[in-house]
């Protein structure tokens, strides 16, 4: 019997009776679309950590983009709420009447936001108003990438094949930019014809192998596949007849090279005159040609602080942002990282060791990205809880974090989310969603008191659209009784 299984705890009475809840998480555990799925639910009073309601809290899920909360909360917690990633322009060699003899070098710290377009930084015009100031007019060497503070593995070795190549999955590296994706513009025809492909902004070095159809469809199902690295992508789906601008985005297959060649393509244009072709770290390394030379700086340009980047994270669930607070924490908790490069099992170690010194337990706890596009990342409520309730309570960026959770049913991913609802304006989560899997971790105020809510579905059958419904209709069974 499903009522056997429930493990109900009622200890606040501000809380909806024991029966009611009971009744409700039945009624959602016997819906059609939920036969065979997995349910965990867990809520917790903040600040006394008593557990309110309780449903299988220990089971192990694949959390989704729900990850990123416990990704951005280590991230605040180990690089602090005002650190700002450095990027520096600097070279080797001498220069000589507007002459350099030698290398431009673009040293990334694994900032992911150079250049996104969820925060303005002015980064070109920093970089041509110091060479400006150097009185560097023609370079003899090359723009070269030093993207070597992360290693070359840009994405998860457990992510779906369906997913690499599209602009959600794009790689992180030591240097990003542009968010790591492009636009293609593609332009139809009549039902039956091949689409075509138009150009990609910004210009990509990339090869198009067109799969696509023309259907007579309302929308798009256009999907990019191709690997880090390889100029080939595949394309797949289809498209609405007669469009004479269709727009998809894609993953940059070698962030740090296009950088090096954007900059060299953005000197010569402004009349600085680049003598070698653009280059990057992996790539001088593997022709053996990379040496360790004294390098003089020109600028710095700073990201802005990641708080502000932890929000448009969690805001936007923004997998390249999140995949590089883990490298960066890697890099500043792990001595092994910090020699070899910040890898996603390194960095994912020392993320599950940041906690388990905090007290958490981390053992059982499966982490193989910060954003949670692995569906072979498992967390349990139970442990969910404990961080979010760490932040609220032990952190020194609570604030931080908790603005960084969009509020429900007027922000990000949970706009419509119990939108016009009790919970609206009392609640802020993190929403998580794949085939299959929806997620939700964050705080609900109500009753003058604050509560850490972590409710998990997987494996469900139907549409998405019912079980959030569901899940709706369950969650709002929790609001607290004024």
């Amino acid at each position: 019997m499903i009522r056997d299984k429930i493990l109900l705890f009622f200890i606040c009475c501000a809380f909806s009776p024991l029966a009611e809840a009971q009744t409700a998480i039945e009624r959602f555990l016997q819906a059609p679309y939920m036969q065979g799925a997995s349910f965990s639910l867990l809520v917790k009073e903040v600040e006394s950590g008593k557990t309110v309601y309780s449903y299988d809290p220990e089971r192990l899920l694949t959390p989704a983009s729900v990850l990123k909360a416990m990704t951005t909360a280590t991230a605040l917690e180990v690089l602090g709420a005002d650190y700002r990633y450095p990027t520096v322009l600097e070279y080797d060699g001498t220069v000589r009447d507007g002459v350099l003899q030698g290398n431009l070098y673009i040293r990334g710290s694994g900032d992911p936001s150079l250049g996104s377009a969820y925060l303005k930084i002015p980064f070109l015009q920093n970089w041509l108003d110091a060479l400006q100031k150097a009185g560097i007019r023609r370079i003899a060497g090359s723009v070269i990438a030093d993207e070597r503070v992360f290693d070359a593995e840009g994405i998860s070795p457990k992510w779906l094949r369906e997913d690499i190549g599209n602009y959600y999955a794009a790689g992180c590296y030591g240097l990003s930019v542009f968010d790591n994706c492009y636009r293609l513009v593609l332009r139809s025809g009549a039902v039956g014809t091949r689409p075509e492909v138009v150009r990609t902004e910004p210009q990509m070095p990339l090869r198009f192998e067109n799969y696509l159809e023309t259907l007579a469809v309302r929308a798009d199902s256009v999907y990019i596949l191709g690997i880090p690295f390889d100029s080939v992508r595949y394309l797949y789906g289809a498209l609405p007849p007669h469009r004479e601008r269709c727009v998809v985005k894609g993953d940059m297959p070698d962030p740090p090279l296009f950088l090096a060649a954007y900059l060299t393509q953005q000197l010569r244009a402004r009349g600085i005159r680049v003598k070698g072709a653009p280059s990057c770290y992996r790539m001088e390394r593997r022709q053996g040609r990379w040496k360790e030379q004294q390098r003089t700086k020109l600028v710095t340009t700073y990201s802005a602080p990641l708080r502000e980047l932890v929000r448009v994270c969690n805001h936007v669930s923004h997998n390249l942002y999140a995949d590089a607070f883990l490298k960066t924490i890697g890099l500043r908790l792990s001595s092994e990282t910090a020699q070899k490069g910040a890898s996603f099992a390194r960095s994912g170690s020392a993320m599950k060791s940041y906690w388990l010194g905090n007290g958490l337990e981390t053992a059982r706890q499966q982490i193989f990205d910060g954003s949670g596009l692995a569906p072979t990342d498992k967390l349990s409520a139970s442990f969910l809880v404990d961080v979010l309730r760490y932040m609220a309570v032990h952190s020194a960026a609570s604030d931080a974090f908790i603005a960084s959770l969009p509020e429900v049913g007027r922000e990000g991913s949970v706009r419509n989310f119990l939108k016009g609802t009790a919970w609206e304006g009392h609640a802020r989560l993190k929403s998580g969603s794949m085939s299959g899997v929806r997620c939700y971790a964050g705080y609900l105020e109500q009753g003058g008191k604050r509560y850490a809510i972590a409710i998990m579905v997987n494996n469900f059958s139907g549409k998405a659209g019912q079980v959030t419904k569901g899940l709706e209709q369950l969650m709002l069974q929790l609001t607290i009784d004024n």
